[in-house]
């Protein structure tokens, strides 16, 4: 039985809205750094975020199948996933093609996901990571491909070894994964080619 809270709250207009929400997704990946705005007004099933449903509705369908971590498992957001996309929920992290992060702090590590191969780098996990904010953090230094010098981010809360892991992820070019971070409807893109240190 679908809970009645997973059949509402997608989008209204689900081509125009869908374009929409995947050119701010590209524009969010290809300049990192760059805060996206995603304006469409969705409202899936609480603790998922406006932001976070709207790029899981854009992105992800049939063919792809997502994992969520514990406290989005926990509730309606598989059911609504589900309803509104058409992907299989799968509990093998290692097998998604994207991954929702509810919980920032115990985001598992980047080994736990598909990272994709020499030959098939695309092959990799997307993560979409909910966070409270993304200003007011620590601050943090990207450089790289999409970035004219350098872009000052400060989104909150990460994980403490977050700059790590996105150092060893860089390594791994052209394998290796991609971030993006929502704080409500706004996302801010992190490539697996963006160079991320303290500031």
């Amino acid at each position: 039985m679908i809970p009645a809270e997973a059949l509402l709250g997608g989008f209204a207009d689900p081509v125009f809205e869908s374009q929409s929400v995947f050119r701010g997704v590209l524009t969010a990946l290809s300049r990192p750094g760059h805060i996206v705005d995603l304006v469409v007004p969705l409202s899936p099933p609480s603790p998922l975020v406006a932001g976070a449903g709207a790029v899981v509705g854009a992105l992800v369908d049939g063919t792809t199948p997502i994992w969520l971590d514990a406290i989005l498992a926990a509730g309606a957001a598989p059911a609504w996933v589900g309803f509104h996309t058409g992907a299989p929920i799968v509990s093998d992290s290692e097998k998604a093609a994207f991954a929702l992060i509810g919980d920032a702090l115990a985001m598992p590590d980047f080994s736990a996901f598909a990272q994709g191969s020499a030959e098939y780098p695309d092959r990799s996990v997307t993560l979409i990571v909910q966070v409270d904010s993304l200003e007011g953090g620590p601050g943090l230094v990207l450089k790289g491909p999409g970035i004219r010098d350098l872009a000052h981010i400060s989104p909150h809360p990460l994980p403490v070894d977050f700059v790590a892991r996105m150092r060893v992820n860089r390594a791994l070019f052209p394998r290796g994964i991609d971030v993006v971070l929502v704080a409500g409807r706004r996302i801010l893109g992190l490539p697996r080619t963006t160079r991320v240190e303290a500031a």
